[in-house]
C-alpha cells in the first residue's frame, strides 16, 4: 500500500495555504464555494475554506516539504529517535561509572557479597560463576584506577552529546547534522565490525546493519559530498517537490 506522505502529514499537521501577489497563479489557487472562498494547500493540493496562512510574492511562498522530501524527513527524525535513546542512554551508564568511580571499594564488596550467595545457586545449574566471562570483566574494571574510569566517564559524555546534537539537526532537517551523523557514525563501524569478532549478539548485528544503511542513505539521498550532483542539486529537488509544482499546474512558467 503507497503511502500518500502529503495528506498524512495535513492530517496531523494541518494544511499550508498562500495567496500570490499574481493574478494568474492567484485565480488558479483560490476558489469560491458556498460555504466561502478556500484557497490551496501548497502540501496536498486540496482546497481548504478559510483565508490563507500568508500571502505576497509567489516567489516568498514558504517551502513547504511534500512527497519525497516528506517521506525523507520522516525516516530523518526517526534515525533522530533512535540517536536521542541512545544519547540518553550512554548519559546514564556515564554516571554510573562516574559514581562507581568515587566508591569503588564500597561496589567491590557489595559485588563479592553478592557473588558468595549466587554461586552455590548457579551451582547447582552446572553454571560455574568464577568462569563466567561476564564476572571476569566486572571483577576487571573494579582493578581500573580512578584517574582512568574518570577519563572513561569523560569519554562516553562526550559520544552522547555528540548523539544528542545529531538528534537535535536530524529532527529539524539541518544538513550540518546529515554530515555530522554521516562522518561520526562511519567513524564508529569499525569498532562496531570488531566487537563483532568479539563476541556475536543479535542486537550487534541489528546495531551495525541500522548504521551502516543510515549512512548510505542519508549520504544518497540527502545528496551528501556532491553525491548525484550535491547541495544544488538537493536545493533544486527541495523546490521541485514543493513550490513549484503548484507553480506548473497553475500555468506559470518556469
Amino acid at each position: 500500500m503507497k503511502i500518500d506522505w502529503d495528506r498524512r502529514h495535513c492530517a496531523r499537521q494541518g494544511h499550508v495555504t498562500y495567496a500570490p501577489d499574481d493574478p494568474r497563479l492567484r485565480l488558479r489557487l483560490h476558489a469560491e464555494t458556498a460555504l466561502g472562498e478556500a484557497w490551496r494547500c501548497l502540501r496536498c493540493g486540496d482546497f481548504v475554506l478559510g483565508e490563507p496562512h500568508g500571502t505576497g510574492p509567489a516567489a516568498e511562498a514558504p517551502l513547504v516539504p511534500r512527497g519525497k522530501v516528506l517521506r525523507d524527513l520522516f525516516i530523518l527524525r526517526f534515525l533522530a529517535i533512535e540517536r536521542a535513546v541512545r544519547g540518553v542512554f550512554i548519559v546514564l551508564v556515564a554516571v554510573a561509572v562516574w559514581k562507581f568511580s568515587n566508591s569503588q571499594d564500597a561496589v567491590r564488596r557489595l559485588f563479592n557479597e553478592y557473588l558468595d550467595v549466587f554461586r552455590p545457586v548457579f551451582r547447582h545449574f552446572h553454571y560455574d560463576l568464577d568462569h563466567s566471562p561476564v564476572v571476569g570483566t566486572i571483577q576487571k574494571t573494579f582493578g581500573y584506577k580512578h584517574s582512568t574510569l574518570l577519563l572513561v566517564a569523560g569519554l562516553l559524555l562526550a559520544y552522547a552529546l555528540i548523539e544528542l546534537v545529531e538528534a537535535g539537526g536530524l529532527w529539524y532537517a539541518k544538513r550540518w547534522a546529515e554530515y555530522l551523523t554521516v562522518i561520526a557514525t562511519a567513524a564508529f563501524l569499525p569498532l562496531e565490525i570488531y566487537e563483532l569478532t568479539e563476541h556475536v549478539s543479535g542486537l550487534k548485528i541489528a546495531t551495525l546493519v541500522l548504521n551502516v544503511l543510515a549512512v548510505l542513505y542519508i549520504a544518497i539521498a540527502k545528496r551528501l559530498f556532491g553525491l548525484r550532483g550535491g547541495r544544488k542539486a538537493f536545493d533544486e529537488e527541495r523546490r521541485s517537490a514543493s513550490l513549484l509544482e503548484v507553480e506548473e499546474s497553475a500555468g506559470t512558467a518556469v
